[in-house]
């Protein structure tokens, strides 16, 4: 794997967020969607869970390692976090996911993780990687 791919997304969309507006990063279509701001902290959440999962699986296997994002999203109030804060917190932690990936060793990428709230699922490391990447992609194409 490349995680190379992974700093050059994090660099393009810096130089992005450059182009969008205060008003555009705090606009809400309705009470229950997400801001730019929160969906930015969403990806911080997920950024941190990831870690962790990162870590852990090299370790300790089919540890259940969650993550409920409205409970997250809303107990950080990112809405009320300023926009330069959300953006620099976002950036060291995609930054650290591809110091901490880079080290995984290849035997560990096969190592598993369950990442299910309800019926154990366990997914590899290598999988949850690719997904991380992918997931993060997706909410960057809402911004």
């Amino acid at each position: 794997m490349n995680y190379q791919i992974l700093k050059n997304i994090v660099d393009a969309e810096l130089q992005r967020f450059q182009t969008i507006s205060e008003e555009e990063w705090a606009y809400k279509a309705t009470p229950e969607k997400w801001s730019k701001k929160e969906i930015i902290g969403h990806l911080c959440d997920s950024a941190f869970t990831n870690i962790r999962r990162f870590v852990v699986t090299q370790y300790k296997e089919n540890e259940n390692i969650v993550y409920d994002q409205n409970a997250w999203v809303k107990a950080q109030n990112y809405q009320n976090v300023p926009t330069s804060e959300l953006i620099t917190l976002w950036k060291s932690l995609n930054y650290q996911i591809v110091h901490v990936v880079e080290n995984i060793p290849d035997e560990a990428l096969q190592k598993t993780c369950d990442t299910t709230k309800t019926e154990p699922r366990v997914f590899t490391l290598e999988f949850i990687i690719k997904d991380y990447v992918d997931h993060l992609q997706h909410h960057l194409e809402t911004i």
